[in-house]
């Protein structure tokens, strides 16, 4: 079988370490690299330094994208830029009927969302949306207990995160904290929480409701040290009186913990002027850390959401009832933790019995162990003795990103949003 050539927009990161890095060590005889775009020539310089091998490889601008697919004449586009980028590259990449393959959140917005279902409904490729955290071990068992008719017909659903304040402030120093580039958190993180949810109970978000508020960075935060904006953590003066950077550091030392995230931060400014460690108590930033939800499905299910983006652990909690039972799961990420983190289980409650434990084997990799099974449905296709669907496409991932647009947009107006109304386009 030929290998499928690829192209990737958006050169981060997220490219580099899931990816690229897997591409050429672990799926280089399914996978050949003919091409990549970002807005930052540097990145190029960097991705070449970390995999010699691509030395030499055609690289283009934003503007240059048509140029991109006449010269290397790709079978798929990786979508893995800023968020506020995915929407035209996918476009773009399904008007050629190429395959696309795009980071979460799908877009950032319902109109970005209405043109790219349009551009799937016209195309001949197919979108797939990366939401990693559905191949989680954990995460698939809860899908095949709710498929095995564990729970009966699913009524109410309440899943609470939290994020740390290593994890969570970090959405804060970088684009992410400004909505014109992430759609806020209920849209750049949310989807991730929303989509698996979506997926579980195999029902379509109809109406959102929910109350939000920045409570722990921006100017106001109570722990900022002082009201200045245009800090960096690089050069901050006052970094040893910020409770969020000594934290995790040291007066002599900076201690930077395994984090995705995080992984090429660099305290120096890009070649387009951007750095990713502005200070967490910026004005600049526009969106909120805190959400409650209540959220209204089409086979009568309804949910009850919240995120948190400045705890001292993170993790998450879930229950989904039915009309036959309940499942409950409680994750607490062993990373930087204060007490220690007990096993994650499933436990199953049926309506009229007693208590089930399910003990679910981990696998290695990122995303609880998703990381990994999604690389292998996206370069050696779906696993054939699944008896389910998992990958997402266009549609689950408009689904997520309008219910996040929705929750935001409830805030602002404290109204109840119809997420079908999102897909209307502006005049």
């Amino acid at each position: 079988m030929a290998r499928k050539r690829y192209v990737i927009c958006g050169v981060s990161t997220r490219a580099n370490g899931m990816f690229i890095k897997n591409m050429l060590e672990t799926f280089q005889s399914h996978c050949e690299i003919v091409g990549m775009l970002d807005a930052d020539p540097g990145r190029f310089t960097n991705c070449f330094k970390k995999f010699p091998t691509l030395s030499g490889l055609p690289v283009y601008l934003p503007d240059q994208f048509e140029q991109m697919i006449q010269e290397t004449s790709p079978d798929i586009v990786i979508v893995a830029g800023a968020d506020h980028t995915h929407a035209d590259y996918i476009v773009k990449g399904l008007e050629h009927h190429l395959d696309v393959i795009s980071e979460k959140p799908m877009v950032t917005s319902g109109a970005d969302c209405k043109r790219v279902l349009d551009a799937q409904n016209n195309s001949s490729g197919k979108l797939y949306v990366t939401f990693n955290y559905r191949y989680s071990p954990i995460h698939t068992r809860i899908k095949e207990l709710i498929l095995e008719g564990k729970v009966g017909r699913v009524t109410s659903v309440d899943l609470n995160w939290y994020l740390d304040t290593y994890h969570g402030a970090s959405y804060f120093k970088r684009w992410n904290r400004k909505r014109s580039h992430s759609g806020g958190l209920s849209v750049h993180k949310s989807t991730h929480h929303i989509d698996l949810v979506n997926w579980w109970i195999d029902q379509k978000p109809v109406e959102a409701f929910a109350y939000g508020a920045l409570n722990y960075f921006g100017p106001e935060g109570e722990l900022n040290p002082v009201k200045e904006d245009g800090r960096h953590c690089g050069t901050c003066q006052v970094k040893q009186n910020c409770a969020y950077f000594m934290r995790w550091s040291s007066r002599s030392k900076e201690v930077v913990p395994e984090d995705d995230h995080l992984t090429n931060m660099d305290v120096k400014p890009s070649n387009t002027g951007y750095r990713a460690d502005g200070c967490i108590f910026d004005s600049e930033i526009d969106i909120e850390d805190t959400y409650v939800a209540a959220i209204k499905y089409n086979k009568g299910a309804m949910m009850s959401y919240s995120v948190n983006f400045s705890l001292p652990y993170e993790g998450y909690r879930l229950a989904i009832n039915g009309t036959k039972g309940r499942i409950e799961t409680q994750e607490v990420m062993s990373k930087r933790v204060t007490h220690q983190a007990p096993e994650q289980t499933i436990d199953y409650f049926p309506l009229f019995g007693g208590k089930e434990t399910i003990h679910v084997v981990p696998r290695p990799g990122g995303h609880g162990g998703g990381d990994p099974l999604i690389l292998e449905d996206l370069f050696l296709g779906p696993d054939p003795v699944r008896p389910y669907e998992i990958m997402a496409g266009a549609e689950a991932g408009a689904d997520s990103v309008l219910t996040g647009e929705a929750i935001w947009k409830s805030v602002q107006t404290g109204l109840p949003i119809r997420i079908a109304d999102l897909l209307v386009l502006p005049n």
